[in-house]
């Protein structure tokens, strides 16, 4: 059974720092990526990493977001925090032979100003 497990989100003061954790089980999985959706406003992709250790970064958070990958488990080490990323903080793993992405359940991370 494929499972997809967030953990890390909190509060935290702007100019703070947290760190997502996402472990992927059931499978062995290709690329791995945090999105994250805000009140009121359509789910967006935050940060990708591949298999081999390739990455991507969103414009909004490049500089302030670094994305690492363990095997099967995922960081997200989140720097210089603003209000603006507020958001429910969501996992995808995309299953290397069943091709398909699986999500978590996500974790709330707000930041107060």
């Amino acid at each position: 059974q494929v499972q997809v497990v967030e953990s890390g989100g909190g509060l935290v003061q702007a100019g703070g720092s947290l760190r997502l954790s996402c472990a992927a089980s059931g499978g062995i999985f290709n690329a791995m990526a945090w999105h994250r959706q805000a009140p009121g406003k359509q789910r967006e992709l935050v940060a990708g990493i591949a298999s081999g250790g390739s990455t991507n970064v969103a414009d909004s958070v490049k500089g302030r977001f670094s994305i690492s990958r363990d095997k099967n488990t995922v960081y997200l080490q989140m720097n210089n925090l603003k209000p603006e990323d507020t958001a429910v903080y969501y996992c995808a793993a995309d299953h290397l032979y069943l091709n398909r992405k699986y999500w978590g359940q996500g974790t709330q991370v707000t930041v107060s100003s």
